[in-house]
């Protein structure tokens, strides 16, 4: 039933609109739908400190390793409002569960992977599965609370997401320090029975009572339009942003999105009303959330290299000093609705980006010399503000939806996220590859052509040859040094530079975000996009399993 607008209890086997047995375990539905997120985000950013041992067990080429890396987030992304969509008309428990076996099988796939093709193939395929289980997890909580306390579990949902990213490298480390390689998939056969065991005994079932039937056309046009706007996104750096493949992809991107909205516009049920970004919670959420995963992204993506090649610390090593980043997301997430309620939602969004900057410039002073404390005090502070402006966007975006569709709504919130966060990694990647080579110079010590050039080509890859050049006798101590010294200072020259572009692209966006966004967040009744103010049509919230 939906939320009523008579006292609780008045319904006999109803709290607030929700079905007792599920109001009762509400919070520990909860915690089984943060875990499944957790699984399937901290996939995305795990495989980076692997990629060096892959590389040499599957004599991978360099497309090859991107590929391995890139294609799970191609797919994941993708496949979100397809996925969202399905879970609503057909069950979102269901697409919980389905997403949960698929990543799985994909997983003991890649475990069992004896060559890079396999690998690519089966990180594919988990994105599929991933795709299912992020728009599910939201969806559910949605429709597991009432009204009144959909932010704070909106809240806790949003720290766990961005805990997920910082997770990836430690649980990584930690398994490539005592097992080989394909621990790093292997490790999600356990949770993933756990969590299936969980969402059966626990997880309550919700659809779109209505069952409109699947936008089948829509659905394909949004894979094409998303999968090629992140192809193109991931491909920039690479293959350079004029390049045609890349200019292809997204002419591709735009040509199947404008199809998208000219045939949701005409559709009396459309997947994804092109009309909600007329409303400025919904429009001014989305881009919220694209931009704080932009900084996020693309700082960690920075951030990893920093401490493995200029800090020289070990892929555990950096793992674990991401600690705090991820302490202070899971701390002050849950304070996001009291915070809210107290400031007001433009307060509260202007002041988490500008901690977001005020952590990334601060980042951006750090050199070889820099001692950690520093690192961390940076990282908390960024963290303090993605915390803070996770929480309302995200309610922003699925509060302007009914329940019916609140797998479409979280799949929305998702692709911000994943779009986001692919454009970050590349907008920072571009920046600190170009800088970084315009100060190779030192590369010249390097005797052997082939290594010098691909000393030339990054941070990582001129480490790695002073590394095999020490180990093989080929370079000496002092030139080792020298050469991983300098490559640091390098590198550490395109850092600054990309971490203050980031700082202020957060600092405008607590400007201008901060000051479109509506100051109160979406009220019981759903506007209807057309704007006439109509409530939607009241759906049904969560049922018991």
């Amino acid at each position: 039933m939906a939320d009523p607008a008579s006292p609780p209890g008045v319904t006999p086997g109803f709290t607030h609109g929700i079905a007792d047995e599920v109001y009762k375990r509400r919070w520990v539905v909860l915690g089984v739908l943060c875990i499944s997120l957790v699984l399937v985000v901290v996939a995305v950013s795990s495989l980076n400190v692997a990629l060096p041992t892959i590389q040499e067990k599957l004599n991978a080429s360099g497309t090859e390793l991107q590929w391995i890396l890139d294609g799970y987030a191609l797919v994941f992304a993708g496949c979100l409002l397809l996925a969202g969509a399905i879970g609503d008309r057909w069950g979102r428990k269901g697409a919980l569960q389905g997403g949960l076996v698929l990543f799985g099988l994909a997983a003991a796939a890649a475990t069992l992977a004896d060559s890079a093709t396999v690998l690519i193939v089966a990180r594919s395929v988990m994105g599929v599965g991933a795709a299912f289980v992020m728009p599910a997890t939201l969806s559910i909580v949605v429709n597991c609370f009432p009204f009144h306390e959909r932010p704070k579990a909106i809240a806790v949902w949003a720290g766990f997401a961005g805990v997920g990213g910082a997770l990836g490298p430690i649980s990584s480390g930690l398994l490539l320090k005592w097992f080989w390689w394909g621990s790093v998939f292997f490790v999600n056969l356990p949770l993933v029975v756990l969590l299936l065991v969980l969402a059966t005994v626990l997880v309550p079932s919700s659809r779109d009572p209505e069952e409109r039937p699947l936008d089948v056309v829509g659905a394909l046009l949004s894979v094409v339009s998303l999968v090629s706007l992140v192809f193109g996104v991931i491909e920039g750096p690479e293959r350079g942003w004029g390049g045609p493949v890349v200019i292809g992809a997204f002419v591709l991107a735009v040509a199947a999105g404008v199809a998208f909205v000219r045939y949701e516009l005409a559709r009396e049920h459309p997947m994804l009303d092109p009309r909600l970004f007329r409303l400025r919670g919904f429009a001014s959420g989305s881009a919220a959330v694209t931009l704080v995963f932009f900084g996020m992204f693309g700082m960690f993506f920075l951030l990893t290299q920093y401490l493995q090649f200029v800090k020289l610390y070990s892929p555990l090593a950096a793992g674990v000093r991401v600690i705090p980043y991820a302490c202070t997301m899971v701390a002050v997430s849950p304070q996001g609705p009291r915070i809210v309620a107290r400031w007001g939602v433009r307060r509260t969004v202007r002041t988490g980006f500008a901690l977001q900057g005020v952590g990334l410039f601060l980042l951006g002073l750090a050199t070889w010399s820099t001692p950690y404390p520093f690192i961390a005090l940076a990282l908390v502070i960024s963290a303090a503000g993605t915390a803070l402006v996770m929480p309302p966007s995200s309610q922003h975006i699925v509060g302007a939806l009914p329940l019916s569709k609140a797998g479409v709504g979280s799949a929305v919130n998702d692709v911000t996220r994943e779009v986001g966060g692919a454009l970050g990694i590349a907008v920072a990647g571009s920046l600190v590859y170009s800088l970084y080579r315009t100060r190779s110079a030192f590369v010249e010590r390097i005797t052997d052509p082939a290594a010098r050039e691909l000393a030339r080509d990054s941070v990582g890859k001129a480490v790695g040859v002073a590394r095999r050049g020490l180990a093989q006798g080929v370079i000496d101590r002092p030139t080792f040094d020298a050469v991983v010294r300098q490559a640091g200072v390098a590198f550490n020259h395109g850092t600054r530079v990309a971490l203050w572009i980031l700082a202020g692209l957060a600092l405008v966006t607590s400007a201008v975000i901060g000051s479109l966004m509506p100051d109160k967040l979406p009220s019981r009744a759903v506007v209807t996009p057309g704007g006439g103010g109509a409530p939607a049509p009241a759906p049904a919230a969560a049922e018991p399993a």
